[in-house]
């Protein structure tokens, strides 16, 4: 007996004596793909219509985020983004960056590639940019990227990779003038490729690759065409042909990563950066509105994860979560913590092993600008509720332009009035109301003046909209006909 007793202490001062390894979870390589305009009804597992079996095989194979909500625009969106914050408080909230305007991200903020580099990612991007580029300072590799290939405005040829005539196409930081007739998607596979096959698999990837497709104009090669013989609506043909372009692109970096032996220990996490442009084609069904606009159609986007980490595969998740959210959400599953998360939350552990997030409210948008008819809008959410002050945007409505000769507009309300006041209010339940039919301001005032209030609250933190004049410095001309930074 007393020999069991020496025997048991001698193996535990054996155990307290030897160096202690603590066992960390393997960081995941990280791959972000942003469509730009895709609607929510313009993938296939919304809607058979439309072929993207890439897209529709990894949503199902990993979690799909049902209540994922975006900026109504593209500059904005990538801002909440990439910073965490909402464009309201960096006074990005109005339209877009135009490629004239001296305007970019916010440089007091640390954007997700910085955060991520912190954790000993390499980190590469692909595809637009769209946070602005009058300074080198605000370029992709000033900003936290080891590499860049791609455009640095907003909207160019998907072929000729022009905007009025002058390019915006860059390697790096040196014009890429050698990619004239390749079709940007083909491109940006290739490029994303290419960083794939040359990474040190022993260090953590994150590659951001952000598609021109199905952002206007409509073009895509022939034999996406060729896949919708009986779309017969010309412009609808064009854009779900933009959008199996899109899918065979994201089927192809998968590909590659399955090349590479690291498929199963990467993280993939795709959205569209805003609804779908009903001006161009897209389809929200059955949401109302579009791309500008505050309607959920505009701001609820397709989304999902798939790999490393989740655990889950075919499941839908009901938990709120705003562009914002993602930085925290990444940084997360790389196995960090922000330092200042200012309005980013961190939903990866609710992803993983919940169905709600601790999100509750947010800010669709918060913009004094009304230069326009359809400008000039604010909109909180709160908990099932939704206030909408001024004007939502001028598309009211959904397009199901798939099968018809012309474009089918269907309203379920009256249109709006184009001079909509900015005193006017809409109050939806979107838990019994998804498609925002039925206005509540008369009939539920007590919960409209709560948000009305809130509203105010959220107000009194806007920073102007920062939109100044466009710039003749900036005039591709001076550039040797790029699209260039360094006049700002």
């Amino acid at each position: 007996m007393v020999y069991e007793v020496e025997v048991v202490l001698g193996v535990a001062l054996i155990a307290i004596l030897l160096p202690v390894v603590i066992s960390r979870p393997k960081q995941p390589h990280i791959v972000l793909i942003v469509a730009d305009d895709l609607g929510w009804n313009d993938v296939g597992y919304h809607n058979p219509n439309v072929l993207t079996p890439n897209i529709d095989k990894l949503a199902s194979e990993g979690v799909v985020m049902d209540h994922a909500y975006t900026q109504p625009l593209c500059s904005p969106s990538r801002v909440a983004l990439m910073a965490g914050v909402f464009p309201y408080k960096v006074g990005l909230q109005h339209l877009v960056i135009t490629n004239r305007a001296a305007v970019c991200a916010p440089q007091n903020y640390t954007l997700l590639p910085e955060e991520l580099k912190k954790l000993g990612y390499a980190t590469h991007m692909v595809g637009k940019w769209h946070l602005g580029f009058c300074n080198w300072a605000c370029t992709p590799t000033y900003r936290g990227f080891d590499s860049f290939f791609g455009y640095l405005g907003s909207d160019e040829d998907h072929f000729n990779h022009t905007k009025e005539g002058y390019l915006d196409y860059r390697d790096n930081t040196d014009p890429a003038t050698e990619y004239e007739n390749d079709y940007s998607a083909y491109t940006f596979v290739d490029k994303a490729t290419e960083v794939v096959q040359a990474h040190d698999s022993s260090r953590p990837l994150f590659l951001y690759v952000a598609f021109q497709n199905v952002h206007e104009p409509l073009e895509a090669p022939s034999k996406y065409y060729d896949l919708y013989p009986n779309v017969m609506n010309e412009g609808r043909r064009f854009h779900s042909a933009m959008a199996s372009a899109l899918d065979d692109a994201v089927g192809n970096i998968t590909r590659a990563l399955k090349d590479k032996g690291i498929f199963e220990d990467t993280l993939i996490l795709f959205l569209s950066d805003n609804g779908g442009d009903l001006d161009n084609y897209g389809n929200n069904y059955p949401l109302r509105g579009g791309k500008f606009t505050i309607w959920e159609g505009g701001t609820r986007t397709v989304c999902f994860m798939r790999g490393a980490g989740l655990n889950r595969s075919g499941h839908s998740f009901s938990g709120l979560i705003h562009a914002v959210d993602w930085k925290a959400t990444l940084v997360s599953a790389a196995g960090g913590t922000l330092e200042d998360a200012s309005d980013s939350m961190d939903h990866w552990e609710d992803i993983v092993k919940h169905d709600v997030t601790r999100r509750t409210e947010f800010i669709y948008n918060l913009d004094d600008v009304r230069a326009r008819v359809d400008d000039g809008h604010a909109a909180i959410r709160y908990g099932d509720y939704k206030l909408i002050q001024g004007s939502p945007g001028l598309y009211d409505g959904w397009y199901l332009p798939d099968n018809t000769t012309n474009r089918t507009e269907l309203n379920y309300s009256q249109p709006l009035d184009p001079e909509t006041p900015s005193n006017s209010y809409w109050l939806f339940n979107l838990k019994d109301d998804p498609y925002e039919r039925k206005n509540l301001i008369d009939t539920h005032q007590d919960i409209a003046e709560k948000l009305k209030k809130k509203l105010t609250e959220y107000h009194n933190e806007m920073v102007p909209a920062n939109f100044p004049d466009e710039s003749d410095e900036a005039d591709p001309e001076l550039f040797d006909g790029v699209w260039s930074p360094g006049w700002c």
